[in-house]
């Protein structure tokens, strides 16, 4: 009885130091497990007899130099086995293997027992979205979505974060509720969570997230959740999508867009005063005239006190000029020609006579030739241009401006015949030669022709067109002529035109020595005739009376 009494005290000794000093030891689910018996330190020779059991049943018996005895218990025969060094090989563990596994060593003189504690961990399921929504309205709480993860040892803990920042629970726009629940058979762990959320504007574009969080594995995102934000309209916008400056004949196009989401589907647009409702936000101004111009407005159908407006210009440019088409006038005469604009703003005005720009276009007070041509008046503003044409054409009947004679090769003799007309005069000579012409311009053209005289003659130039005709003549010598009597031929031809006058200022000098003369001869009879009354003798008189006569014949010879 003393020696049963002192086993009991060392078995009670042994198995209290072992709970004191009691292993643990993790695995991870559906893995091979190693359980040590007394860490691996007992040796075989000093063991009789080696027993694995757990609370509740018994594992396997392993005898000095016999194999292993493997208990019938059915969570067990089929996956454990014994090494050499006692330790209990445990295959695809589950969680019914978290528990305390003791190996009992009897020996010789003692029996001890070594208690493992399995702790067993199994990683969560990737997080999965059930009952997701699509949109949420603002002011108004929503059940946004529930965040799902299963399969897990311990049990993993959901997190729900916006832009990546965590969501707590407020009791007011945030409120999330999580379950967790375990399964009876597998006694693995499912996490679910729901996130409700009442939105604010300002949550347009936010992106939603839940992550599943367990202290074997690192941290799971769902993808990212990004929810529809509706909210009420509270101010339209009307805009001009047709590009301006508009001028009369365009197309307006006019698009009302509103804040809230989602947008209106219709909208009303008030087009000169007029109500009209359109199931779009975009309505057409076709070929808009100058009455178009004012403001436009367009609101919400159902609430139009939520209005907006925009002001159309609607440019016009309308050019009137004088004359127009193709004008004809008489050489001399006077031509005004006027513009009158009426436009939408400040245009510019601009001239050109041909490809020349004029500065202005001032009053023809005395039309010549070389005011003939093409006008062309150009009126501009805000990108619009009108263009308005008229052709001024100056007649008159030829005049022949100048005739002159030139040397040419040997005997030959260069007349030249300036004319000056409208239409263009043609020239007839007088006789044969070689004919050249230049070009006709600002009613001006010279005609020349090449003879060679046998003697001296006469040679006319005869300028004619419908309007009329004028001729001119000049003497031609056969002699060869030096260059100092051409010059001077050339010069009394340059002269030619200004005898008239000097004719005219002589006879005027004659007129005026007459009248002089006469009434002298007047005074001098008076005279005469007053000494016969006071007897004076008339020999003297008649004397004096031959004098003045003969003074008078004098003159009328000068």
């Amino acid at each position: 009885m003393h020696r049963t009494f002192l086993l009991m005290c060392l078995l009670t000794v042994s198995l209290m130091n072992q709970v004191i000093g009691l292993e643990t030891l993790t695995s991870k689910y559906g893995d091979t497990i190693e359980i040590p018996c007394n860490k691996g330190q007992l040796k075989e020779t000093d063991v009789t007899l080696v027993k694995w059991k757990y609370e509740g049943g018994n594992i396997l018996v392993k005898q000095l130099d016999q194999n292993a005895t493997i208990s019938p218990d059915v969570n067990y025969k089929n996956r454990v086995s014994i090494k050499k060094d006692f330790s209990l090989v445990i295959t695809q563990v589950t969680m019914t293997d978290q528990r305390t596994f003791t190996c009992m060593v009897v020996e010789k003189d003692d029996i001890l027992e070594y208690p493992v504690q399995v702790t067993i961990y199994k990683v969560p399921s990737q997080p999965q979205i059930t009952n997701l929504t699509t949109a949420m309205a603002v002011g108004k709480p929503t059940m946004l979505a529930q965040c799902r993860t299963e399969g897990a040892s311990p049990a993993a803990n959901i997190t729900w974060f916006k832009n990546k920042t965590p969501l707590m629970t407020d009791r007011a726009a945030i409120k999330i509720n999580t379950n967790v629940d375990v399964d009876k058979e597998t006694r693995l762990s499912t996490t679910t969570s729901t996130l409700e959320y009442t939105a604010v504007k300002e949550d347009i574009d936010a992106k939603f997230t839940c992550q599943v969080q367990h202290i074997q594995s690192a941290n799971m995102d769902s993808s990212p959740l990004v929810f529809t934000v509706n909210y009420p309209t509270e101010k339209v916008d009307l805009q001009v999508v047709s590009q301006g400056p508009f001028k009369e004949g365009d197309n307006v196009t006019l698009k009302c867009t509103a804040d809230g989401n989602p947008p209106p589907s219709s909208y009303s647009f008030y087009i000169n005063g007029e109500k009209k409702t359109v199931d779009s936000n975009i309505y057409t101004l076709t070929n808009v005239t100058r009455e178009n111009t004012g403001d436009y407005k367009c609101s919400l159908v159902d609430n139009e006190d939520i209005v907006a407006s925009v002001p159309i210009t609607v440019e016009y440019l309308d050019v009137v000029l004088s004359t127009t088409g193709k004008i004809v006038k008489k050489l001399g005469e006077s031509l005004e020609v006027t513009v009158d604009i009426k436009a939408s703003g400040a245009a510019q005005t601009s001239w050109k006579k041909g490809n020349a720009k004029l500065n202005s276009l001032s009053k023809f007070d005395k039309l010549t030739y070389s005011d003939s041509g093409m006008y062309e008046c150009v009126v501009s503003m805000a990108g619009l241009k009108k263009t308005r044409t008229f052709e001024l054409v100056v007649e008159g009947p030829p005049v022949i401006k100048n005739l002159i004679k030139e040397r040419g090769e040997g005997m030959a003799k260069v007349l030249k015949c300036v004319a000056e007309g409208s239409p263009k005069p043609t020239v007839q000579w007088s006789v044969n030669g070689t004919s050249a012409e230049s070009a006709y311009e600002h009613g001006k053209v010279t005609y020349s022709i090449t003879i060679v005289p046998n003697g001296n003659l006469t040679v006319s130039c005869t300028a004619s067109n419908v309007l009329g005709s004028d001729i001119k003549s000049i003497d031609v010598s056969a002699l060869v002529e030096d260059v100092t009597m051409d010059k001077q031929a050339d010069q009394k031809d340059e002269y030619s035109d200004q005898t008239p006058l000097a004719v005219g200022i002589v006879v005027g000098l004659m007129l005026a020595v007459v009248a002089i003369g006469l009434a002298y001869w007047l005074y001098m009879k008076k005279s005469r005739q007053g000494s016969w009354k006071t007897g004076e003798k008339e020999d003297g008189s008649v004397e004096e009376s031959k004098k003045l006569e003969e003074s008078q014949n004098q003159k009328a010879d000068v």
